[in-house]
């Protein structure tokens, strides 16, 4: 099986747009699309489909998780390019399942267009979807997304969390409350001071937390001419998890290319987790396999460097975009491109 793993740029600010291609010349090919980044990173997706895939349709299109930096630039797409299947889901849809956490300020059609209000980005790309005939999907745990397996979220665990996502009516209940308190603290000692590792010397905290919203991320694997592929979109520790629990149940082997969490933070791994993942701390020089990043361009701190150090350890390579696309592909791939410049061990790391 052929296949290219095309990350593209997303600007100046966070956010994700990877594109697929997977297939041989006997049965054809799929184009698989992972989120959008902001608007106008849909003009990169559809001129990229264009140049390297013309006359391709989108056999699916997946949008991890609702922030702003992954969904507004796949209405442009939409709008663009013929899409067989979305996959994506919409908080909306289970309100009756959360209604009771808001202690009735609400009635059940009103939490619905509260929530719907607050993801008018979503309510238009259902609208598109309904309008072109392209199918709309639910994705969680256990669907089956062309070659890839969707390994987290739960439908559970989803729903549970809608409550707590940014973009969510405020909920009137104690964990609320701690949640604000718990963003408050972290925003104050963010960046604090720096401090040394070494390839022996791991400072990565084994105990943190990213938003509700991040751990309600799609995380998808797949076996690409028999190599796994791991895509976790802007997942946490919870979710990684899941999926790793998920990923033992159905025996998956751990993946050789994996795309890092986040753009790097380091709120959202763990050694532990990345232990499970990647495997054990190898020796200096190893490779194991290959990390893709998507980084803004003026994030010129991220990948955190303990977070790339803790990747490198485990002998994965780290590539980011910032101002370029990069691609990872077996067969082919495309012609011309420019090598890829791995990221550096780095000896001084941000520490919280």
């Amino acid at each position: 099986m052929n296949y290219e793993i095309d990350f593209l740029p997303v600007g100046e600010g966070s956010g994700d747009a990877i594109i697929i291609r997977y297939g041989d010349d006997v049965n054809g090919y799929y184009l698989h699309v992972i989120d959008g980044g902001r608007t106008a990173t849909a003009e990169t997706i559809s001129t990229h489909i264009n140049t390297f895939y013309p006359g391709y349709h989108i056999s699916h299109m997946v949008l991890s998780h609702a922030d702003d930096d992954h969904a507004t630039g796949l209405i442009g797409v939409m709008e663009h390019l013929e899409v067989k299947n979305l996959w994506m889901n919409r908080p909306w849809l289970y309100a009756n399942q959360i209604l009771h956490h808001f202690h009735g300020n609400f009635t059940l059609q009103g939490l619905i267009d509260n929530i719907k209000d607050r993801h008018p980005y979503l309510v238009e790309l259902e609208r598109l979807a309904v309008e072109k005939g392209t199918y709309i999907h639910e994705v969680f745990q256990g669907a089956q997304i062309g070659a890839f397996t969707v390994l987290a979220p739960t439908r559970e665990r989803y729903v549970n969390s809608i409550p707590d996502f940014g973009k969510s009516p405020n909920r009137y209940t104690a964990e609320a409350a701690d949640s604000q308190e718990y963003g408050l603290l972290r925003s104050l000692i963010e960046g604090a001071k720096r401090v040394l590792e070494s390839w022996d010397i791991e400072t990565l905290a084994r105990n943190t937390e990213t938003s509700a919203s991040n751990e309600s991320c799609v995380v998808q694997y797949a076996v690409l001419e028999g190599k796994g592929v791991l895509l976790t979109a802007d997942v946490g520790p919870i979710g990684l998890a899941e999926a790793a629990d998920y990923g033992t149940q159905l025996g998956l082997s751990r993946p050789k290319f994996v795309q890092v969490p986040h753009h790097g933070s380091r709120h959202n791994v763990t050694p532990s987790v990345l232990d499970r993942w990647l495997g054990l701390k190898q020796p200096p020089g190893s490779v194991v396999g290959t990390a893709f990043c998507s980084v803004g361009s003026n994030k010129l701190d991220y990948p955190r460097a303990q977070v790339t150090n803790a990747f490198m350890r485990r002998g994965f390579k780290v590539y980011s975009t910032r101002t370029k696309w990069i691609s990872h592909s077996h067969g082919s791939g495309h012609p011309n491109t420019v090598p890829a410049v791995a990221e550096e061990f780095t000896s001084e790391v941000e520490s919280l």
